[in-house]
């Protein structure tokens, strides 16, 4: 599951932005130093990021830097929301959870009506999969549980959660600080999700 990759020079290019703004911005934790790639050229050691990450956080860093500060921006797109409480219903009027979807997840989990970001993050990923048509109902039940049993792995930056097919017989895994994983042949890759990326969308949902 390796992911396409872009040059440091190429990406100032196609961005439009300078040397220093890029750094700037990595210092004040708007991008992941986990980001940084080094690689080995036939020049040297070259800088290298995720192409279609990097460019979706630069463009929202532009869109978003006119309205709130690079403090503010680090923020938001820090993974740490420890202090966060909504109730149930600012969930759905905030369009972060269907009314639907909510519905089913309470039936499911008998906790209170106040959502913590471990819960809020649950939903949330259940929510994007289930709409989608990804996965079934059966399928969502058991990525909630797993996100329940490893709540507290969850606060790593690069946790991936991914739900994968073989002979009609589902798994999901959560992985954290992998740089790639592989299956066995047969088998059908059902869903991907980056929780860090689910974390910065209801972020910005709720700014």
């Amino acid at each position: 599951m390796s992911e396409e990759l872009i040059s440091k020079k190429e990406l100032l290019d196609l961005a439009g932005i300078s040397y220093g703004q890029l750094y700037r911005w990595k210092r004040k934790d708007l991008i992941p130093e986990e980001w940084f790639i080094r690689k080995s050229t036939f020049t040297g050691q070259e800088t290298f990021f995720p192409k279609q990450k990097i460019l979706e956080r630069i463009n929202k860093i532009q869109l978003m830097k006119e309205n709130l500060s690079l403090d503010e921006l680090a923020d938001m797109f820090s993974p740490n929301l420890t202090d966060l409480q909504l109730e149930k219903g600012e969930l759905v009027k905030r369009n972060i959870v269907s009314e639907s979807v909510m519905k089913i997840y309470s039936e499911l989990d008998q906790g209170n009506d106040l959502f913590n970001i471990s819960r809020l993050l649950q939903v949330y990923v259940f929510e994007k999969l289930l709409q989608s048509g990804e996965i079934s109902l059966e399928e969502g039940k058991m990525l909630l549980q797993v996100l329940k049993d490893h709540a507290s792995e969850i606060k790593q930056k690069s946790g991936r959660l991914i739900i994968t097919r073989k002979l009609g017989v589902s798994s999901c895994l959560l992985t954290v600080n992998a740089d790639s994983i592989h299956f066995e042949q047969g088998t059908k890759v059902v869903a991907s999700l980056s929780l860090m990326e689910c974390m910065e969308e209801i972020k910005s949902k709720l700014v």
